[in-house]
């Protein structure tokens, strides 16, 4: 027999859209890494793994696109955004807010 896995990731959220069906949107919090675009930030997300064998945890990281609606986010900015709908051929987030600024 086989086992379904459901998704409880620690960072997944869920919102109710209708009364009837409910979307899963995935959230994060990073530091962006880059605001030379127009309305477009690159935002790195540090992850903890640990390794199989050796059980040793490790970092890595991992950098999303994510739309600034008003390019109020800076270089060094601590961000939360959120999964939506394509915005072009890389974006596929939108930033909720901003947590910390740079100093």
């Amino acid at each position: 027999m086989r086992k379904t896995h459901s998704n409880n990731h620690p960072m997944t959220t869920q919102t109710q859209t209708t009364k009837e069906a409910q979307t899963i949107k995935r959230e994060f919090e990073g530091v962006v890494a880059s605001s030379k675009s127009e309305k477009t930030i690159h935002v790195r997300v540090e992850t903890v793994k640990m390794h199989p064998k050796y059980k040793k945890q490790y970092v890595t990281s991992k950098k999303y696109s994510v739309h600034d609606e008003k390019n109020e986010a800076r270089e060094g900015d601590i961000v939360r955004f959120r999964e939506c709908r394509p915005y072009s051929k890389t974006k596929r987030w939108y930033m909720t807010a901003v947590v910390k600024k740079a100093a």
